[in-house]
């Protein structure tokens, strides 16, 4: 089946849709993340930083950044003939975190994106879901400059329990940003099971 066309035959699919959250600080990529693997023309509310802003907005590192997401970013990509993601980017400063519980309503996971040159800045995504139990996987976007370490490296420094998965990626790269996503699904499922097998056990 492609999407409005069924094949002569065969009963129309109707595909599964999942939820899923890219949060991390501000400027680490998240627009860019959806953008690069959205099939669709993704939804943006971005406003241009201000002078206003500058005290709160700390834009050391990502100097070139001139906008940022005040509500959030909204993609879609079909993994399967059955299967749709819904992607949503949170907003990253401090200001907007009180957008993240709607936004999280309903989520099968997360993607916490981070920089290696300001890894402190997803300490706050990481608590967030870890809080609520909502599955993640720590996303190390590669900044053309930035350091590279090895990912047993980044979980030291983020504390992160053994099962949170932690890969490396292109945020601008559609390949790389589908097998993130993909990498969330499987780490919520394997989740979801395992919650279900501690309660029956």
């Amino acid at each position: 089946m492609i999407f409005g066309r069924t094949e002569r035959g065969k009963a129309p699919v109707e595909p599964v849709t999942l939820k899923i959250l890219v949060a991390g600080g501000f400027g680490v990529g998240k627009t860019t993340m959806v953008g690069a693997v959205s099939e669709i023309k993704p939804l943006r509310t971005e406003e241009l930083l201000t002078e206003a802003g500058r005290p709160i907005d700390d834009t050391s590192g990502v100097e070139g950044k001139h906008t940022t997401t005040v509500a959030m970013d909204f993609g879609r990509i079909t993994l399967r003939e059955d299967l749709v993601l819904y992607v949503f980017g949170t907003p990253g400063q401090d200001r907007f975190w009180f957008l993240w519980d709607e936004l999280a309503t309903g989520a099968l996971g997360a993607v916490v994106l981070a920089d290696t040159r300001r890894l402190e800045d997803c300490f706050a995504a990481v608590d967030y879901f870890e809080r609520r139990s909502i599955p993640f996987v720590v996303g190390v976007n590669c900044f053309e400059g930035a350091p590279r370490y090895p990912v047993d490296d980044v979980r030291q420094a983020l504390d992160l329990d053994p099962g949170v998965p932690v890969v490396l990626c292109d945020a601008r790269g559609r390949e790389s940003v589908k097998e993130v996503l993909i990498e969330v699904v499987k780490h919520a499922m394997a989740y979801a099971a395992d919650r279900r097998q501690t309660v029956t056990s």
